[in-house]
């Protein structure tokens, strides 16, 4: 009788630990292919463009000191179309969390970086310092980029419910 009642505390202990890999694993969604362009030029991040960018530099504003880089680099598509791969490398800041009349359902965080853009006109190089927030939200199940603004505009979002994919982010100039 030990024996049986043995062998059905295994069965059930088996059965109930070995969940489906569906349940026990976190969707990431977090790579942004960011693409710059103008309302005459289609590729701001071609170096080799009339009135691109030459070059461009990336500072985390919540790193731990004042130059604090983050590296993203510059790829390009099958047709010759420039963009920064952003897979990760700023920290990020809580923003929030659910409230707990909606437990179990995730938090909020934010990255913040400053995009430092270089381009020679007349011999002489000029500037642009822009910023560039990236939100995410984080449930047991999921970690995905939420929102994108650029200078205080929003420029992607995304539902919670939405496919993984290769977030595309464009910024007009």
């Amino acid at each position: 009788m030990k024996n049986i009642v043995f062998g059905i505390l295994v069965i059930v202990f088996a059965l109930t630990s070995c969940g489906s890999d569906d349940e026990s694993l976190q969707r990431i969604d977090q790579i942004m292919n960011i693409y710059m362009k103008s309302s005459t030029n289609p590729d701001l991040l071609n170096s080799k463009k009339t009135g691109s960018y030459a070059s461009y530099s990336v500072n985390d504003m919540f790193g731990t000191r004042d130059d604090s880089p983050v590296s993203i680099p510059l790829k390009m598509t099958t047709d010759s179309v420039f963009y920064m791969e952003y897979i990760a490398g700023a920290k990020r800041r809580r923003l929030d969390s659910v409230s707990p009349s909606n437990p179990g359902t995730g938090n909020s965080y934010n990255s913040r970086m400053q995009i430092t853009l270089r381009k020679t006109i007349n011999n002489t190089t000029e500037t642009t310092i822009d910023t560039m927030e990236i939100q995410y939200r984080q449930s047991p199940t999921l970690f995905q980029v939420s929102k994108v603004i650029y200078n205080g505009k929003e420029k992607f979002s995304k539902e919670a419910d939405a496919p993984n994919s290769i977030n595309t982010v464009t910024i007009v100039k």
